[in-house]
């Protein structure tokens, strides 16, 4: 390349890098003034008005009345309003498709679902377009892109679902059918590492230098965030606990293997053994009905022997793979999250003993193994604070 040439690419390499600085700044520390913007960023004045000046034009950046005067004239406060832009986040399960509007405060501005009912593949993919269009009519402010939250392994940079066995996607173009169909940005992330990056931003845990976040329901992830970034592996395989093997003599799991922790530990799991016991099992309040997620959890919380058989049995097996991670990472921070922690404290007390039989006792001492705080939406702001950090470089803030 031409030496003038590669100088105008350096200048606007240069420049972007300024802009998402400036805007970061504003948006992290405003309202702030074009001066105190300077000082934060060491950039001159001049710079600092003439890319302040692109971003108002932008409604990125707005001015907010004024500030104290230090002898002069008051200096004009600029911030980033919550509705400059907005963003769409998708958590897709195995069973139901969430999803929302959220703007740049990471509040929720409108929501849309899809039940799949054992649907997958393309059908499933096609719930998915349909949902993801719902949610982009119904946005109301321009939008950033779109962020969805998968099971499976994920090719982030292509935006590609290589393996999710529930969904029995295998090589799909997610990220490329989505962003043909809205000509917006798209980017496809694991569902559990979503949720990690979630619960290490807005989760208000205690800071430390490795957080795992385990998603427990029909299946069974686990997100790693290391020193505030998601550690996806070199494979982007990092987490996928689910489908480790955890007995010898275990049932057939979907991914093809036997024995994986999915198939003892999942909600699915618990469910089908739980209707295989309660056919005849007198004085059970599962006995004769449908054994749901709803009816299995009162019947739990009812102190129903046979509901608690099911669940606690479920627990050692997730202790002993937790025990595993915390030896291999040294993790301090263990977060559940998920619909079994639908039933509460018996069954966290219940993992939290395997793991401590199952780990060094130094390491396990440090570590807690405790209940997520962001709740169901979890994979949905974890995969729109993932994608607005790529476009816009800002860290969402709920």
């Amino acid at each position: 390349m031409p030496s003038a040439a590669l100088a105008k690419v350096t200048q606007r390499q240069a420049r972007r890098s300024n802009v998402g600085l400036v805007l970061r700044t504003i948006y992290e520390h405003g309202p702030l003034s074009r001066a105190d913007v300077a000082r934060s960023t060491s950039l001159t004045r001049t710079t600092v008005s003439d890319l302040v000046e692109g971003l108002i034009r932008e409604s990125l950046v707005v001015e907010a009345g004024t500030g104290p005067s230090t002898g002069g004239k008051a200096p004009i406060l600029l911030r980033v309003p919550a509705d400059a832009r907005q963003l769409v986040g998708v958590d897709v399960d195995r069973d139901r498709l969430g999803g929302a509007v959220i703007d740049l405060n990471g509040e929720i501005c409108a929501r849309a679902s899809r039940e799949l009912h054992g649907r997958d593949g393309e059908a499933a993919l096609h719930e998915l377009e349909s949902l993801v269009l719902a949610l982009t009519d119904a946005a109301d402010r321009p939008l950033v892109g779109v962020g969805i939250g998968t099971p499976g392994l994920i090719d982030q940079p292509a935006g590609r679902v290589r393996w999710a066995v529930g969904l029995a996607w295998h090589d799909i173009p997610v990220g490329e059918r989505l962003a043909a169909l809205t000509g917006l940005p798209t980017m496809v992330v694991n569902d559990s590492q979503a949720s990690a990056m979630a619960e290490w931003a807005f989760g208000h845990h205690d800071i430390s230098s490795a957080m795992v976040v385990v998603k427990v329901g029909i299946g069974i992830g686990a997100g790693i965030v290391i020193g505030g970034r998601v550690y996806a592996g070199d494979d982007s395989g990092a987490g996928e606990i689910g489908h480790t093997r955890v007995t010898d003599d275990g049932i057939s799991c979907r991914c093809g293997g036997t024995g994986c922790l999915e198939t003892v530990a999942s909600l699915r799991a618990v469910l089908e053994r739980a209707t295989q016991l309660a056919d005849g099992a007198s004085g059970s309040l599962l006995d004769g009905a449908p054994v749901t997620p709803a009816a299995l959890l009162a019947a739990f919380r009812a102190g129903d022997r046979l509901a608690r058989q099911v669940v606690l049995e479920a627990a050692p097996p997730l202790g002993r793979v937790l025990a595993a991670m915390i030896g291999t990472l040294g993790a301090r921070d263990v977060v559940l999250i998920g619909p079994m922690t639908e039933f509460g404290q018996p069954w966290l007390d219940a993992v939290r003993a395997e793991a401590q039989r199952s780990a060094l006792p130094l390491l396990i001492e440090r570590s807690h193994i405790h209940f997520g705080r962001t709740g169901d939406d979890a994979v949905t702001l974890g995969a729109a604070a993932m994608l607005m950090a790529s476009e816009l470089g800002l860290a969402l803030a709920v």
